[in-house]
C-alpha cells in the first residue's frame, strides 16, 4: 500500500512539473511570436517605403524617356504613395490581428512568400529576374528599365594551326581530329538608352584549343624551340592541349523588339540575327599532351605537362553570327603559339557558340 502511494505521488509530481514546464514553455514561445510580430511592423513599412522609392525611380525613368508628361508623372507619384501607404495600414492591421490570435492561442504561421530563392534557368518573363542565374527574395520587383543582363557562354569546334607559308590542306595537324571547347560567362550592355541595335558582351571564358600531330608525330621541347619529331612506337592518339583564361569582348549588333509590361520594360532579341564583332586577351594557364600506344602487349598512356615554349600571353580577333542562342563562332590567335619557333604558327578555331540567355 505504502509503495502504492509512493509511486501515485511520484507521478502526480512529475504531472505537475511537466505542466508548470510547458506553460513556461507555451510562454516563451508567445512573448517570442508576439516579439516578431512587432518587429515585423517595422519591416513592413521599411518594405513600403523601399517600394514606393522603386516606384519613383521607374515613373521617373519613364519620364526622363519621355514616355509620359509630367502631369502624368506626378498623378502616377501621388497615386504610388496612396497605395503603398494603404499597404501599411493593411498590412499592420493584418499583424495585429496575428498578435491577437497569438495571446489567445499561442501560434504563429510563417509567411511562405518570403525568403530567398536560388534558381538556374529563365522562369519566363514575369520572372523576377531576367538572367539564367538569380539569387535573391522571392517577391523581387522588376527594375523599369535593365540594360545589362548575364549568361553562360559555350562553344566547340573545330581547331587548328595556320602556319607562315602553308594552307590548312598542308596542315601539321588532323582537320577533323583537332578540336576546341570554351566555356565561360558573359554581360550584355546597351550602349544607348532608347535603341538596342548595338550592346557591348564582355565576360570571362576558359578555352582549351586541343591539335592532334599527323604521320605518328608528337612535340618535344629541343631547348629555345618546340619541334615535331616521329614517336618510336605506334601511337593510337597524340593530342597537344593548350588551356587559356581570356577576356572577350564583342559588339554585338542586330534588331530586336521592345516589349512593354505593367511597370517596366524589355528589348526582346528572340528570333532575331546577331552579329558580334570583337576580340579577346588572357593568359596560357599551361600545355600538355597525352601519348597512347601499345608496348610490350599492353596498353600504355603518358600524360605529359611542360613549357613547351609556348606564349604566355595570348591575344585574337573573334566574330560570331547567330539566330536565338545559336551562332557560328570563329576565332584566331593574333600572338604565335611558341615563342621562338623559326616559323610562325597560330591557332585558328570555328565552330558553335550557345548563349544561354
Amino acid at each position: 500500500m505504502k509503495s502504492l502511494i509512493t509511486i501515485t505521488s511520484a507521478l502526480t509530481i512529475w504531472l505537475l512539473a511537466s505542466c508548470y514546464s510547458n506553460a513556461q514553455e507555451n510562454d516563451q514561445d508567445t512573448q517570442a511570436s508576439i516579439e516578431k510580430l512587432t518587429n515585423l511592423k517595422e519591416k513592413i513599412i521599411q518594405e513600403e517605403k523601399d517600394a514606393l522609392k522603386l516606384d519613383v525611380e521607374n515613373i521617373n525613368a519613364r519620364l526622363q524617356s519621355e514616355a509620359i508628361t509630367e502631369e502624368e508623372a506626378e498623378t502616377l507619384k501621388k497615386e504610388a504613395a496612396e497605395k503603398h501607404a494603404l499597404n501599411i495600414e493593411n498590412r499592420i492591421a493584418i499583424v495585429d490581428n496575428q498578435v491577437a490570435l497569438v495571446k489567445r492561442n499561442g501560434t504563429i504561421e510563417d509567411d511562405e512568400d518570403n525568403g530567398m530563392i536560388i534558381r538556374i534557368g529563365s522562369s519566363g518573363k514575369n520572372s523576377e529576374n531576367d538572367n539564367v542565374l538569380y539569387i535573391g527574395p522571392k517577391n523581387k520587383k522588376r527594375k523599369f528599365d535593365r540594360r545589362t543582363t548575364s549568361d553562360m557562354v559555350f562553344a566547340f569546334g573545330l581547331n587548328n594551326v595556320i602556319t607562315e607559308g602553308e594552307s590548312l590542306q598542308d596542315s601539321d595537324f588532323k582537320i577533323a581530329g583537332s578540336r576546341f571547347a570554351e566555356l565561360g560567362w558573359a554581360w550584355k550592355t546597351r550602349v544607348f538608352k532608347n535603341t538596342n541595335w548595338l550592346r557591348i558582351k564582355y565576360g570571362v571564358s576558359f578555352q582549351f584549343n586541343g591539335l592532334k600531330p599527323t604521320d605518328n608525330r608528337f612535340y618535344v621541347d629541343a631547348g629555345e624551340q618546340t619541334k615535331l619529331q616521329n614517336y618510336p612506337l605506334d601511337l593510337d592518339k597524340s593530342k597537344f592541349r593548350m588551356d587559356n583564361l581570356v577576356v572577350p569582348i564583342h559588339f554585338e549588333f542586330g534588331p530586336s523588339k521592345k516589349e512593354e509590361y505593367d511597370g517596366y520594360f524589355r528589348y526582346n532579341t528572340e528570333n532575331q540575327i546577331k552579329v558580334g564583332l570583337g576580340g579577346y586577351a588572357g593568359i596560357n594557364l599551361g600545355a600538355r599532351q597525352k601519348l597512347k600506344f601499345e608496348e610490350d602487349g599492353e596498353d600504355q598512356k603518358l600524360k605529359l605537362k611542360a613549357d613547351y615554349n609556348t606564349n604566355k600571353f595570348i591575344y585574337g580577333l573573334s566574330a560570331y553570327i547567330g539566330w536565338q542562342g545559336v551562332a557560328l563562332y570563329g576565332k584566331y590567335d593574333l600572338n604565335t603559339i611558341f615563342k621562338n619557333n623559326p616559323i610562325d604558327q597560330r591557332n585558328v578555331s570555328l565552330g558553335l557558340r550557345f548563349d544561354v540567355d
